[in-house]
């Protein structure tokens, strides 16, 4: 499986270069990974209408803020994207993994787990709310069932003619004042969280985050016949 980091790119930059992937990967070329850390961007799934009522800020603030909007094709709600994020656009063949959609996005949450793991955070999973999430505070445990959890990585993907595009945005030193201009997710009773607001200065830099990631991702989404 090819690995491109694309370093920082506008939004619609690196969707086109996901489409161009899309179809060499279709065609029976290499799987590839792409990461990305986005220019300021907020996007709307599939069903933008939705998505749109959960965008609270207004054009000057949006202007002020220097992030633009894009209507995009992944499955999810409202949600932004900027630098300190780590952005990891899978493309692959599912059939390949013999992975239903539903276990492709699980293999991408629990790589995302395991990633945290390795840097001793523990992410879990909501299975009312897609992504992963983490107590809000670092003195909670998982287990407690009165911590509030906070959303640390978003995933929204699309499955095109059995090929997957799009993927997963996990908060590394991501600036979290950008989630206030939006309901993130549509979920207006839970905060976002970066892995610099739990770990301070032992947060990993973000070509650690992007090795581990890769790493993680590939024991998940190795081809079934090569296990």
């Amino acid at each position: 499986m090819r690995v491109i980091d694309l370093g920082t790119l506008d939004y619609r930059t690196a969707w086109q270069r996901q489409e161009a992937e899309h179809e060499r990967v279709l065609g029976g070329d290499e799987e590839v990974i792409l990461l990305v850390e986005h220019t300021p961007v907020i996007t709307f799934g599939r069903r933008a209408a939705d998505s749109a009522s959960h965008l609270v800020a207004s054009q000057e603030q949006l202007a002020a803020a220097g992030v633009e909007i894009v209507e995009s094709d992944r499955g999810g709600d409202i949600t932004f994207h900027g630098p300190g994020q780590l952005v990891a656009y899978p493309i692959v063949r599912l059939a390949d993994h013999r992975l239903s959609v539903g276990a492709y996005v699980k293999a991408l949450e629990h790589s995302v787990i395991a990633t945290m793991a390795d840097f001793g955070l523990n992410g879990s999973l909501d299975p009312s709310a897609i992504g992963v999430w983490v107590p809000s505070d670092t003195a909670c445990q998982v287990s407690d069932s009165e911590c509030l959890m906070a959303k640390i990585c978003a995933l929204g993907v699309r499955i095109k003619r059995g090929v997957s595009m799009h993927g997963i945005a996990l908060n590394v030193t991501t600036d979290l004042s950008y989630f206030d201009l939006i309901v993130p997710c549509g979920i207006a009773d839970r905060h976002v969280t970066s892995l610099k607001t739990l770990l301070g200065d032992n947060c990993p830099t973000m070509a650690d985050m992007k090795s581990a990631l890769v790493s993680r991702l590939r024991e998940r989404l190795e081809p079934v016949n090569a296990r």
